[in-house]
């Protein structure tokens, strides 16, 4: 099984110098769907959808210790 970087994609988006930047980088990451034979195809979205949501349970319990230490504003 075929273990795909996302990590490598989201911090270059991240690093971007401008939305040029990011739009070449999404659609890199678009070019490698496409590219992809449809048998592997579920895995990659398995694999995508597995990084989005660990990424974004970081960014809310990122935001939540933030949010706590500032107090109610």
């Amino acid at each position: 099984m075929t273990q795909y970087d996302f990590r490598s994609y989201h911090y270059r988006s991240i690093n971007a110098a401008n939305d040029a930047e990011r739009s070449a980088i999404n659609q890199e990451l678009k070019d490698l769907y496409t590219l992809l034979p449809d048998e592997e195809k579920p895995e990659f979205n398995r694999q995508l959808q597995t990084f989005l949501t660990k990424e974004m349970g970081k960014l809310k319990s990122n935001y939540e210790s933030v949010k706590g230490n500032l107090g109610d504003n």
